[in-house]
């Protein structure tokens, strides 16, 4: 008999949710050394957000669909600023229960592949923060999402979302870039958590420098605009579906 993988972050965001302020998962990633994380990141406000994050919540309008909701911090800003239709999405079981209890009013379990249901309304802008771009998992991964996401905007729709160019950790000490041009591409990374006594099951991250995005997203029928960049590589990017296009209706979840 099969067992569900342990809902790590889940755990630790309810832990956190219920008074274990000190709550921090152990992040395993197999191209860095182990980092924690804890889960009060999870649980900021405006003023603790990156500028790149507090600017994609500027930019944000109408019908909202927050990809990867994490404790949901964005779709509470949001709401606290007047948003009366934000729909928050998480993976996680315990993170749709830690928003469902701090208030997000529209929240579901599910990963970034769910087709849009019949009378659901497509949205205005779909956020993916947090280095969101992420959730695709693999350049192929990425390729389907943005195929999908056109069947989730509206027209005249926009993704605003994170992402980070990590060639730094293959620098040598010269400086210049050492890469297996023959191996996977260099933004493809595999995290795995720990939290506690357990450890989860291993799962894939992208992180995708800005050139190749821009090639992606406009092989997938997007106009790109680079919003902005930190100093830590990350960039933000909004996506907007180009003349022409015309989303493919998906069928029904099966």
């Amino acid at each position: 008999m099969s067992t569900s993988p342990p809902d790590l972050l889940g755990q630790a965001l309810l832990d956190y949710q219920h008074g274990q302020h000190k709550a921090a998962l152990t992040v395993q990633c197999n191209v860095a050394d182990d980092e924690p994380l804890p889960a009060a990141y999870f649980f900021r406000t405006l003023l603790a957000m990156p500028e790149l994050e507090r600017q994609a919540l500027d930019e944000t309008r109408g019908r909202v669909l927050d990809l990867g909701a994490g404790a949901g911090c964005h779709s509470l800003e949001l709401q606290s600023r007047g948003f009366t239709d934000v729909r928050a999405i998480d993976q996680s079981a315990g993170a749709v229960e830690v928003m469902q209890a701090r208030g997000v009013r529209e929240v579901a379990q599910h990963d970034i592949m769910a087709p849009r249901a019949a009378q659901e309304r497509p949205y205005d802008t779909i956020l993916m923060l947090m280095n969101g771009l992420g959730l695709a998992g693999t350049l192929e991964g990425l390729d389907k999402f943005l195929v999908h996401a056109r069947t989730l905007l509206a027209p005249d729709g926009q993704i605003l979302a994170t992402s980070s160019d990590i060639s730094y950790l293959y620098e040598d000490e010269q400086g210049a870039l050492v890469l297996n041009l023959n191996g996977p591409y260099y933004g493809e990374v595999e995290y795995t958590f720990r939290y506690r006594d357990q450890v989860g099951e291993t799962f894939p991250w992208l992180f995708i420098d800005a050139s190749l995005l821009e090639d992606a997203a406009r092989q997938a029928g997007y106009e790109v605009d680079f919003l902005g960049e930190d100093e830590n590589n990350q960039y933000l990017v909004r996506l907007t579906l180009a003349g022409g296009f015309e989303p493919a209706a998906e069928g029904p979840a099966t």
